[in-house]
Order: structure tokens, then sequence, then C-alpha cells
């Protein structure tokens, strides 16, 4: 029996309980994980913004050793440690054959079968298909990568979510060229991750906005060169920053129509707004003909960084190795399962970068 945060319900209150995972049958992994992070991914997931079958585990961002393979499984081995991916690709869908595994059509086909069970018969799916947020998990071979040496274990987890989908952001949708000017709105756990990424691919400006004051410090760290408190006129400020013209780059990592509708008016004339924020359905956002021809931005979506995790990881994790990625100045907090609830709080309340359930 292994200890995890289920939600029992849409909306509901996360309840921490004891449940019994199967062995891992064939090629499948049991992992015992080290930490875990909170993402605004499982806060949607849990308000219904996202759809996951319930009851469920949630938790998707994480990283650990494994404890038991399965038959057939070769790609790791006992003891073994690894990051979660919570979007395998099949590797056979028309994403996958158009070589863009963050479509896959089957990346999370996991999370629609139930993998544990209490005591009592109860059965839980898990949460984006890995179930995080416990002790222990059992995922498919095909949804833990190898860690690469260097890295640390618990602060590992961050690669599975927000480091993977901000390095992205910046270096595959956006294309972020040297000199460029970036403006980044939300300095959560992914928005750290893109203005670090930003640095690393050499932009120039690199200006962050957030509706907390209290961000700044954690943004400066990261490599901001500016801040700015959210505000009505936050992208005729942004403007003023950049020559008059507006950033090169926009990235949006809130997913509220306010906030991508200010990061394109934030951006100059064939600028690039990238959303990586996942909003709701009744998030509408409207332009008008004229300025689509008038200004020649492009606005474009990101699934999961535009990342192929098991190419990039590698790259990440040379990065850290030399200093250039610090995964530790994005976290701002460390708790146990039963804090989850309260780091949900946290993020709706727009305070700290992020939080680590560390066991």
């Amino acid at each position: 029996m292994v200890r995890a945060a289920i939600l029992p319900a849409v909306d509901a209150p996360l309840v921490v309980e004891e449940i019994e995972l199967p062995p891992p049958g064939p090629g499948r992994v049991r992992v015992r994980l080290a930490a875990a992070g909170v993402c605004h991914s499982d806060l949607s997931l849990s308000n219904g913004t996202l759809r996951q079958p319930v009851p469920a585990v949630l938790g998707h961002e994480g990283a650990g050793t494994v404890v038991a393979v399965g038959d057939g499984v070769t790609t790791v081995a006992d003891g073994d440690r690894v990051v979660l991916n919570w979007a395998p690709s099949c590797g056979d869908c028309h994403y996958c054959g158009l070589d863009e595994p963050w479509l896959c059509a089957d990346a999370l086909a996991g999370a629609g079968e139930p993998y544990a069970r209490t005591a009592d018969g109860r059965e839980f799916h898990p949460g984006l298909g890995t179930a995080a947020f416990a002790e222990e998990t059992v995922v498919p071979a095909s949804a833990v990568l190898p860690l690469p040496h260097g890295v640390p274990l618990t602060e590992a987890a961050l690669l599975g979510c927000a480091v993977l989908t901000g390095y992205g952001a910046v270096h595959h949708a956006a294309a972020v060229r040297e000199g460029e000017s970036v403006v980044v709105l939300g300095v959560g756990g992914v928005g750290l991750s893109v203005i670090q990424a930003a640095r690393i691919a050499g932009a120039g400006a690199v200006i962050a906005v957030d509706v907390s004051p209290e961000k700044e410090e954690l943004a400066r760290k990261a490599g901001a060169t500016g801040f700015l408190v959210s505000a009505p006129d936050t992208a005729k400020r942004i403007r003023q920053l950049t020559g008059r013209h507006g950033a090169d780059v926009a990235v949006e990592c809130v997913g509220r129509a306010e906030t991508i509708r200010t990061a394109w008016d934030s951006t100059r004339r064939g600028g690039r707004t990238t959303v990586v924020g996942i909003g709701g359905k009744d998030q509408l956002v409207s332009f008008s003909a004229l300025e689509i021809f008038h200004f020649g931005r492009t606005l474009s979506g990101c699934v999961y960084g535009n990342c192929d995790p098991a190419r990039d990881l590698p790259v990440l994790a040379e990065h850290i190795r030399a200093g250039r990625l610090d995964l530790s100045t994005m976290v701002t907090d460390r708790i146990a399962l039963d804090g989850i609830p309260a780091a949900f709080d946290t993020m709706l309340a727009g305070r700290g970068g992020r939080t680590l359930v560390v066991f």
C-alpha cells in the first residue's frame, strides 16, 4: 500500500489515502517517486477545466527511481533514475507520422483506464496517465525517461512538465533568436522556465509580467531584465521599453483571454505570440480583420513546448550541468502530500514559483 492524493470527484477536495498498486504487467514500470511538482494543469484537472476520469490520483510532473519492471521492458531497469513523461507518443498515429509527437493522438490513452484500488476495491484512474501525487506509481515503459547523469533527482521532477514546456516554447514554438526581445506573461513554474530559456537563447530584453509584485525577485534571478506588474496599460508600457515598437516575441503562460490579448498587443508588427497557458473554453479572444492584416503578427498555440522529450531531455541536462539552467531557483516551496490543497490555493492567488511535493 502507498499513500496518494486522490481527487474523488470534479471540484472536490483532494483526500490522502492508501491505495494498492498492482505488480507491473508486461511493458509497465513501477516507480518510487522522489518528488512531484504541483502544476497549474493539476488544478485545471481538479476543477474540470481539463477532462479527467475520476476518482483519480493527480500529479504528472515527477521523478523517481524504478523499483520493478514488467515483462518485455528493456529501456529501464531496477534502480534507474527516471523522469515521468505524461504525454508519451505512440509513434504510429497521424501526428507522430508528421514528426509532431507532442500532438500524439494516443498520448493520454492511459488516463482512461483504472490503475490502482483501495483495500475495499474502489478503483482509481491515473491523472494524465502518470499519477505522480503518490509515493509510488505504475506507468507504461514509454512514460519514463532515463534521467541523465548530473541532474539532482528531486529537482528533476520539474523537467517532466514546466521546464520542457518553457524551454520548448522558446526554442521550438517561438524560435527565439539571439538579440530578440521577449515578454513573458505569468511568472509561475512555466514562466520561470521560459525566462531561463530565453536567456539561454541569447535574447536581448526579457520582460516578465505578473499580477504579483513579489514575483519580481524570482523573475530577475531567472534572467529577466525587466519586470512589470500587470495593469490595463501593460502593452503600452512594454512598447515603451522596446523602442516603441513592441517585443519581438510574447509568451503567454496564464491561459486567460485578457492576457492572450495583452501578449498580442505587446508585440511589434511582424511579432510572434506563443500561448502556453491552458484556458477554459469560455475564454474567448477576438481580433479585427483589419488588425490581423495591418500588424502581420503570428499567434500560435504550444503543446508541451512542442517538445520530443527523448530528444530534448539530454539537451536540458547539458544546460543544467553547464550551469546555464538552474532548477533550484524555481522552487519556492517543498511540501508533503497533505500540503497540495494549500499549494492549489497559492497558485490561485498568484503567489510563488513552483511547489515540490517531496517524498
